[in-house]
């Protein structure tokens, strides 16, 4: 039963990232065509895309929410982990083991917190204005949703954790 839930949630996962893949291309052919109608006059009177900054920011922004849970479940994040390297194995799983619970606990405050800011928003009726004028909530939205699949991924990985070897992990990007 959890190995299908573990399945279905890391497909979720991936079917995210590639929705995160489709925005980074989208958002890269707007810049162009904004680059493009800065230093041309492709199209008369049109001397650039005014909003495109603006949709720029919001979509890295979103590609973030996107990607991230799906990076810490592909082991794709970046750690320091010299001292977990130097320490004696059972001891560095027992740190891992900490650190995962540390970052479930992180991810959980982050998710509520998130949540209550859009909510907040909402019901204030608070607006975005810049060049694009919408609804704030809808910028916030993202942040809960991603730090609830992040916690729920560092339960499965909690579980991983449990049933591997008793060592540090190998599954991350080193910088030590």
């Amino acid at each position: 039963m959890i190995e299908r839930l573990s399945e279905a949630h890391g497909k979720l996962l991936s079917a995210l990232a590639l929705v995160a893949c489709a925005l980074l291309f989208l958002m890269t052919l707007m810049i162009c065509g904004d680059v493009l109608l800065r230093n041309t006059a492709i199209v008369p009177g049109v001397r650039n895309i005014a909003w495109s900054n603006e949709v720029s920011e919001a979509t890295l922004y979103l590609v973030t929410m996107l990607t991230a849970p799906w990076l810490l479940r592909q082991g794709r994040h970046i750690r320091v982990d010299v001292v977990l390297r130097i320490l004696p194995k059972k001891l560095g799983w027992y740190c891992e083991w900490a650190s995962d619970v540390l970052a479930f606990a992180c991810c959980v405050a982050m998710a509520a917190y998130g949540a209550s800011a859009t909510l907040a928003s909402w019901k204030a009726g608070s607006m975005s204005v810049k060049t694009l004028v919408m609804p704030e909530w809808w910028l916030l939205a993202p942040l809960p949703v991603a730090f609830l699949l992040l916690a729920i991924e560092m339960l499965f990985r909690m579980r991983r954790l449990h049933l591997g070897e008793r060592a540090p992990r190998d599954d991350a990007v080193s910088a030590g």
